[in-house]
């Protein structure tokens, strides 16, 4: 099954919540970027921007955590109302602990990589995550062209989850469009992280009923 979650990252912050109702009753999840400067440079939002909306937003939390010492983060938005924390492989020495520290606070847990990591980062892990987010653009800022040398990579995951016989949610993040998205679907993919692509269409919901039929 197919899961669109689309980043607020591209939404127009000056009419945030408006532009999130436009996608609430197609999508799947809602996508947040949290950026700190430091491992990527950008600034984005933090744990009481996540915690304000999820009073007035049904749709599940998906907090993709682009920060250096993740572990100092992860408290924060479970107290926010997260219900996915993705931290990057690369931002942490302790991998395994990170995720274990996140499931005992009782919400789902995946790991990011950027598209220069390898695989074999995860090769201890697999079965005690839920997702693996895999960027499709060097993380940081919204709108960046595709990199198709990632494609590969999600199919030899799905091929790793399968003869593990692990069920794993392989998600992408970055340069999704409507050509990108048959893609990454086609090697395994079916989490689809998108900002502007949707955001910048005029009927962003039957952009993602659209995405859905694939």
């Amino acid at each position: 099954m197919i899961k669109i979650a689309p980043s607020i990252l591209a939404a127009d912050k000056s009419c945030l919540l408006k532009e999130i109702k436009k996608v609430e009753r197609s999508a799947d999840l809602l996508h947040f970027d949290i950026m700190d400067g430091h491992f990527v440079p950008n600034i984005t939002f933090g744990p009481q921007f996540v915690a304000d909306l999820r009073k007035k937003v049904k749709l599940p939390f998906e907090v993709h955590l682009m920060v250096e010492e993740p572990e100092k983060w992860i408290v924060p938005f479970v107290e926010a109302g997260s219900d996915l924390l993705i931290p990057h492989v690369e931002a942490t020495s302790h991998l395994l602990r990170l995720i274990t520290f996140i499931k005992k606070r009782g919400v789902k847990v995946g790991v990011a990589l950027n598209p220069a990591t390898p695989l074999c980062s995860l090769d201890y892990i697999l079965s005690e995550i839920d997702m693996v987010l895999l960027m499709t653009v060097d993380p940081g800022f919204g709108g960046q062209e595709f990199l198709p040398e990632v494609l590969p990579k999600i199919k030899k995951l799905r091929k790793i989850a399968k003869r593990k016989g692990t069920f794993l949610d392989i998600g992408v993040d970055g340069g999704i469009n409507g050509k990108t998205i048959k893609e990454v679907i086609a090697r395994g993919a079916n989490v689809i992280v998108a900002g502007t692509s949707i955001f910048s269409n005029s009927n962003p919901e039957r952009v993602i009923l659209n995405w859905k039929e694939l």
